[in-house]
């Protein structure tokens, strides 16, 4: 006797939403639970993990991984599934890996320490802007 064979169902996954789309639907989330300080850094030309970098703040570890979790809600609507999450058990900083775009939820103070900001936007000011900034003070 023989069996018949099996079937499996598959699909081949969508293609990821445009960059721009999965961008404004991450501002969108963070927007929409009230993150503070949101900043979006263009990273094309400084690293070939991402092209976008989003870093915002929550008042509180329960604050942050609710942006996090809204993050990832916002990218599932897009059929985007997070390549990873990590950081949501102590939720002072929770990093989602959108592939195109990655984000970074911290506590202020977490923000402050590591601060992301600075290290990828270091040279991106016309060094005539640096100079006046310089003279001004």
């Amino acid at each position: 006797m023989t069996n018949p064979a099996q079937v499996i169902k598959t699909r081949l996954p969508n293609p990821p939403p445009p960059t721009d789309v999965l961008l404004r639907s991450v501002l969108d989330a963070v927007a929409e639970l009230k993150a503070q300080d949101v900043v979006e850094i263009d990273v094309r030309g400084k690293t070939s993990v991402c092209d976008f970098m989003v870093i915002a703040s929550g008042t509180s570890t329960r604050h942050v991984k609710s942006i996090a979790d809204e993050v990832v809600k916002y990218a599932k609507r897009l059929d985007c599934q997070p390549l990873g999450v990590e950081g949501e058990r102590e939720a002072e900083w929770v990093l989602v890996d959108l592939g195109d775009v990655v984000v970074h939820v911290f506590l202020p103070r977490v923000r402050e320490f590591y601060a992301l900001e600075r290290l990828w936007t270091v040279g991106d000011e016309p060094p005539e802007l640096e100079a006046e900034g310089e003279a001004s003070t």
